[in-house]
């Protein structure tokens, strides 16, 4: 452990004018708070505080910062306060302390839950200051350096999980490899031990035998790049433990298959001598196609610059990385790096992700809701894509139109109608490719569709997409609400009085009106609750009266309020009823559906049936038909070409029998209503190349 002058030496040393007063209070105020406290490992609790701010030492980081990581664990483990903290160190040290403080274990929250809020506190705290990340990651790290001393194995799983998912993608996303490294090969010796010992032992066996190949190969890249003039450090490693079984598992691969698991680090003074350098490599060994990539003139959203590549050395592929040392700097310490040059950034002017997971916390509607959507917006590779004005977007590989209209702006996801892709118009599911130019149309009639939610895979675009739609359908379930309560009242055997809904909420224990007709639509509350609680007395009457006259499903949106049946495809002008079950919405089906009649003797707790009408304004549906058509050539075209005659659209088609005659279909067809429909079958059915109709 770093004795207190120590820790305020090193501290001075790279910062003359560091308030050594504040490091001092900082010190001896943690040492007597934590008192006799002790970690799982014997030592004084106190260690743990001052080992973390020794690894930000490292970084070096601002006085501030230091103070911060010795009093982190304070306002938690000990009887010390926020006020006291700003009291003695200051408002910023208070804030910073606050913001790394974890939470305190609650143990009726489950385990989705706690990691949740943690991370929810966690990144609204470094989204006002990003040196909340920095000790939280030190602090983090040198708790994995000592996880061993855990007794409970269950306890290192969890740790090491939580490490994997949320801690190493932070350190990733602001460029801190060298942190995220050893925190991934630590958690991945707790979580996955086969296989990290035998990775492990089988690069030992590599090794053996005094055949030193990484030495070998860094020397002779580095008497490369020096004869052509340029003065070089090269270093070479092994890849770790995790990286190699990452790529594992991602290839499909053994160990045995594996070849790359060397890799080597060139780095030189400028910009010009990288590319030069990359010249000469690839002027000298054959470099393997599509593993090349630019990253120092297009960087990573986290400010990483490189040049990559992989080359044929020796029948091995080796992976090369070129930067200049600042590159290097940065690319080991990321946004900590900018501190130690004195370059204090901003997060909002460079980490615009921060401001995404931020939005995330507004949207998720659920703990599980939010770890997804963020474990999205950390994790994935990344590609970059353009707009037509030239501004540089990057994207998690897979990314489609919708991702990359969210990522340019929320109102421009929600409004999005189609896109152009290098100027050809495509469908919103395209996968956007490295380099393309994206234009998103829009419309501002537009809003977000439930389809969407398979096409988006950002944790931005799906955070967005999901608050819309569950307002939407919020606002849906209270207008079908709505509908059902008006039949109820109609349904009670006597009229209303002024008072009577108010009361009902209070019997029912409900917020609002709005939450009554909610409960109503997905049918959490039966009618005759209903009913009594409006008339106290009327489930005495006759409550199982018949319905008033249909309720009409016009103005309501499929697929939030109600869905059409696939069993019997309903489309406006059939006589339908509606189908409720409990925390759903209205199942509409014709009136001659047989699920009807399989339902028909279900218990009332299970299934209730309401008679619906369509309103006089109902938008088309999809219907079924089956059409037997005569194995010749060009019948199926005739009958493509009959369905557009009739303004119908075929949704999707599927051969069903084939024959030396005839060949049968299933048709899905989209129609307006049920007059076209009937044109439609009697237009086929006048076909030559038609043997039979009917509707599915």
């Amino acid at each position: 452990m770093l004795r207190q002058y120590e820790l305020v030496d090193r501290v001075l040393d790279y910062d003359p004018d560091a308030d050594e007063a504040l490091l001092n209070r900082a010190y001896v105020f943690s040492m007597h708070a934590h008192g006799s406290q002790k970690r799982a490992s014997g030592d004084p609790y106190f260690s743990h505080p001052i080992e973390v701010a020794g690894i930000l030492t490292d970084l070096r980081l601002d006085a501030e910062t230091i103070a911060t990581a010795i009093l982190h664990d304070t306002i938690e483990d000990t009887v010390a306060t926020y006020d006291e903290i700003d009291r003695l160190f200051g408002g910023n040290v208070a804030r910073l302390v606050d913001g790394v403080t974890k939470l305190s274990k609650i143990e009726a929250q489950t385990e989705s839950e706690r990691a949740a809020e943690n991370l929810r506190k966690f990144l609204l705290a470094m989204s006002d200051d990003i040196r909340v990340l920095l000790v939280k990651l030190a602090d983090r790290l040198h708790n994995m350096r000592t996880l061993h001393h855990i007794a409970k194995p269950e306890k290192r799983r969890r740790i090491a999980r939580e490490t994997m998912d949320i801690y190493a993608p932070l350190a990733e996303r602001i460029g801190m490899y060298e942190f995220m490294r050893e925190m991934q090969t630590l958690a991945f010796q707790q979580l996955e031990p086969e296989a990290h010992e035998s990775i492990t032992r089988r690069l030992a066996r590599l090794n053996e035998g005094g055949d030193n190949r990484i030495h070998d190969i860094a020397e002779g890249l580095k008497q490369l790049v020096v004869r052509g003039g340029i003065d070089a450090d090269v270093t070479g490693r092994q890849k770790h433990p995790y990286s190699i079984w990452k790529k594992m598992a991602e290839r499909h691969i053994s160990f045995e298959a594996l070849s790359d698991i060397m890799a080597f680090r060139i780095v030189v003074e400028s910009e010009e001598e990288c590319y030069r350098a990359l010249g000469l490599i690839h002027r000298r060994w054959p470099m393997v196609p599509g593993r090349f990539k630019d990253y120092i003139s297009t960087p990573k959203r986290n400010g990483y610059r490189s040049l990559h590549t992989t080359v044929i050395h020796a029948e091995n592929p080796v992976e090369i990385q070129i930067r200049t040392r600042v590159q290097h700097a940065q690319a080991e310490f990321g946004l900590a790096a900018h501190w130690a040059y004195k370059d204090r950034v901003r997060p909002d002017h460079q980490h615009s992700w921060i401001r995404d997971l931020v939005e995330i916390l507004d949207t998720a509607a659920s703990p599980e809701e939010l770890l997804e959507h963020t474990r999205m917006a950390m994790y994935q590779d990344r590609i970059f894509a353009f707009t037509p004005k030239g501004e540089l977007h990057q994207l998690p590989k897979g990314a489609t139109p919708i991702d990359f209209a969210y990522a340019v702006h929320t109102d421009l996801g929600d409004q999005a109608v189609g896109a152009k892709v290098n100027g050809r118009v495509v469908p919103l599911s395209t996968v956007i490719e490295n380099g393309d130019q994206v234009q998103i149309l829009s419309s501002r009639g537009q809003t977000p569709q439930p389809a969407w939610l398979n096409l988006a895979i950002t944790g931005k675009a799906l955070a967005a997409i999901r608050r819309h739609l569950r307002h939407t359908q919020r606002a849906e379930q209270v207008a079908l609400g709505r509908k059902l309560y008006t039949d109820l009242v109609e349904r009670l055997p006597a009229q209303l009085g002024q008072d009577a809904l108010g009361a009902a909420l209070k019997r029912l224990k409900l917020a609002d009106e709005d939450a009554l007709m909610a409960a109503i639509a997905r049918r959490q509350l039966d009618d005759a609750t209903v009913m009594e609680a409006l008339m106290p007395g009327a489930a005495g009457a006759d409550t199982a009266a018949p319905q008033t006259s249909a309720i009409s499903i016009k103005g309501l949106r499929r697929g939030v309020a109600f869905e059409l049946a696939t069993c019997c495809h309903p489309v406006p002008g059939d006589r339908i009823v509606g189908l409720r079950r409990p925390d759903a919405g209205i199942e509409v089906h014709t009136i001659d559906c047989r699920v009807l009649t399989e339902l028909a003797d279900r218990s009332a707790d299970e299934t209730d049936w309401v008679d619906l009408s369509w309103g006089d304004d109902a938008a088309g549906a999809t219907a079924r038909i089956q059409v037997q058509v005569k194995n010749e050539p060009g019948a199926l075209g005739i009958v493509s070409t009959v369905i557009g005659a009739h303004k119908a659209n075929i949704i999707a088609l599927r051969l069903d029998t084939r024959d030396a005659r005839f060949h049968t279909n299933t048709i899905d067809v989209e129609v307006h209503d049920i007059g076209q429909l009937t044109r439609l079958v009697a237009g086929l059915r006048a076909a030559d190349a038609v043997n039979a109709v009917e509707r599915v």
